[in-house]
């Protein structure tokens, strides 16, 4: 998984580690932690100009 590059990956200064911050539901949990997929369903480019490109 590249959770160092995804958008829900978030640093906690009190526990000084990172986390994934991405909202699932118990349902959610259950096939993301019992598939068999390499990839995370979840993950989602970190890109702080997305927005801007598309004003453009």
């Amino acid at each position: 998984m590249q959770c160092d590059t995804c958008a829900y990956y978030s640093y906690d200064d009190d526990a000084e580690e990172y986390y994934c911050e991405c909202e699932m539901d118990e349902d959610d949990m259950y096939h993301f932690l019992t598939s068999t997929r390499p990839d995370c369903p979840f993950y989602r480019v970190d890109d702080e100009y997305a927005v801007v490109r598309h004003q453009m």
